[in-house]
């Protein structure tokens, strides 16, 4: 009796799959699975200043507000700004205050892991329907938030526009092994040529970029080293990118040019060549789609496939 008093319990719960009657956003990406939407949203919240906001603009969705706060690009910041996106304070203190002021009807967020998803979620999914994308596959968000803003046929052209440049740079690229420095006001940091990696050095891989064997590992859960001084020795690459600045004010303390002017950085091979350059870092650490991957390949085109 117990067991078909369980089957009749079951049976008559509601059903998981329900039909959505607007529109159902489906990928492994999404925390908390499917997400379903009454309607288009018309006033959406971005939770962060880099993928999320570039590519939410992108796919045409309506956004009110973002973390402009300490933004990197300043391109993609006024671009937010001329399109009426209010701050909502910086990435890593958002103001909730704020967000409820808005009075969103859709908050999203590229967040990169389940873990920080699930720290947010809790919290946000009280004021509104919450995208929170976990993935670390930027053209597969646009090609999730393309049709909420209309723009499938739009973002589908712009897509194959990149992979068409992006496939002639690999044609290109010469075996000029290339080193990659983040300088902060507190440590160093190399992106590793990795099986998982931050969007940037991901493309380098695909553009066919070889990196030093320091800056080299098959481990898909290494994605980053703080080397120290000494290890900086290791990188050892004919050009040398770096990196100063990011959502902070390390590229106004004045570390960078202490390690500019120091012996051991003035030994790397790259260094003594005169084929060191410093990158920007908006769209290095603030990377928020197709225009910081074009802007990648720039860099590509300008320092190894075409120096002057």
């Amino acid at each position: 009796m117990r067991a078909i008093i369980a089957c009749l319990f079951v049976l008559f719960l509601p059903s998981a799959t329900t039909a959505c009657e607007g529109f159902s956003l489906e990928d492994p990406g999404i925390y908390g699975g499917p997400l379903c939407l009454d309607q288009v949203p018309e006033r959406v919240v971005v939770l962060d200043s880099a993928f999320g906001l570039g590519i939410a603009l992108d796919a045409g969705l309506v956004v009110v507000g973002a973390p402009l706060d300490l933004m990197s690009d300043t391109a993609l910041k006024a671009r937010a700004v001329d399109a009426g996106v209010q701050s909502i304070g910086v990435v890593t203190e958002p103001s909730l205050e704020t967000i409820v002021a808005l009075q969103p009807d859709l908050i999203l967020g590229f967040v990169g892991s389940e873990s920080m998803a699930a720290g947010i979620y809790p919290m946000t999914s009280q004021l509104a329907p919450v995208l929170l994308y976990t993935a670390l596959d930027w053209q597969g968000f646009y090609r999730l938030l393309a049709p909420i803003g209309g723009k499938e046929a739009n973002v589908a052209e712009a897509l194959a526009v990149f992979e068409a440049r992006l496939a002639d740079v690999r044609a290109r690229m010469p075996e000029t092994p290339l080193s990659v420095l983040r300088i902060t006001s507190w440590d160093f940091q190399v992106y590793m040529d990795a099986p998982v990696t931050y969007a940037p050095f991901a493309l380098l891989q695909r553009a066919g970029v070889k990196r030093s064997a320091y800056e080299t590992t098959d481990d898909a859960s290494l994605s980053l080293k703080r080397p120290d001084w000494e290890e900086l020795a290791r990188l050892d690459g004919d050009v040398l990118f770096y990196i100063v600045g990011g959502t902070n004010d390390s590229d106004k303390d004045g570390r960078h040019e202490e390690v500019l002017a120091n012996p051991l950085w003035q030994a790397l091979p790259a260094v003594r060549a005169g084929r060191v350059h410093r990158v920007d870092h908006g769209h290095w650490m603030e990377f928020n789609g197709l225009a910081s991957a074009h802007r990648v390949l720039d860099d590509l085109e300008a320092y190894l496939i075409n120096p002057q």
